[in-house]
């Protein structure tokens, strides 16, 4: 069943059009499509708000692209993660519209573009080599529905930069703040504004970073007030928080 299909027997149901047992049964289907290789999770947007989201490490191109035709014949918009070109190539030789966000390393189908909530979502990365994790947080708060502020570049060694950026960055409902090296950006951003701050440890770095390690360890033992760590180069997952939580200035 589709979102859209979901919605309509609801709406059926509540004029009288439909009895109760009907909605039941069609809600107790399994919410799985299988296409052997995949149990793609269909009703994932009715629980979370928003469809299955396809990470692409370990897939191949078929594999993406099957998936993705399967979630657009749920009706559903499509993210997928963690592409390669090749992904790329499979996805848009099938699906036209497709949008390859290269620096990112994501796909995007809109199939019905979710309406913006109100507020913004701050994406601010200390370095540009912190780039393609910054871009992957703000096309995955964009895709869920969120208006993005990209604030590039703003790291430590020049905190002037972060001042001089600092009223777009304090007017955002939610801050994501993604930093390799030592990682102190996300430190210093909360001591700046009175607004949730997700930081995001990137890989970059010379080899005492340990691979993000340090980074990872300089947040979660951050002194400022309000920062929520994520995993190292987890983008996706700041995108995604920072979304669920503009979500609730919507209410």
């Amino acid at each position: 069943m589709t979102i859209t299909e979901a919605t309509q027997l609801l709406e059926k149901f509540r004029a009288g059009g439909v009895g109760r047992d009907k909605v039941l049964q069609a809600f107790q289907a399994a919410p799985i499509a299988d296409i052997g290789f995949a149990q793609v999770d269909t009703h994932r947007a009715l629980r979370k708000g928003f469809p299955e989201v396809i990470f692409g490490g370990g897939k191949t191109p078929e594999h993406v692209a099957k998936i993705a035709a399967k979630l657009l014949d749920h009706g559903q918009n499509v993210l997928a993660t963690r592409v390669t070109p090749e992904h790329a190539r499979a996805v848009k030789k099938k699906f036209k519209q497709a949008v390859y966000h290269e620096i990112a390393r994501c796909i995007t189908i809109e199939k019905k573009p979710l309406p913006k909530r109100p507020g913004t979502i701050a994406v601010a990365c200390a370095g540009t080599s912190d780039l393609p994790i910054a871009e992957e947080a703000a096309i995955t708060a964009e895709i869920m529905g969120n208006r993005v502020e990209r604030i590039c570049d703003v790291g430590v060694a020049g905190v002037h930069r972060l001042l001089n950026r600092i009223e777009t960055i304090r007017s955002a409902n939610v801050i994501i703040v993604v930093a390799g090296m030592e990682g102190a950006l996300p430190s210093v951003v909360a001591g700046l504004v009175s607004k949730p701050v997700i930081a995001v440890p990137t890989s970059v770095g010379y080899g005492a970073s340990f691979g993000g390690l340090a980074a990872l360890l300089g947040m979660l033992n951050s002194c400022g007030s309000g920062v929520t760590v994520v995993n190292i180069d987890n983008g996706f997952g700041a995108g995604y928080a920072a979304a669920q939580i503009n979500a609730l200035t919507a209410m």
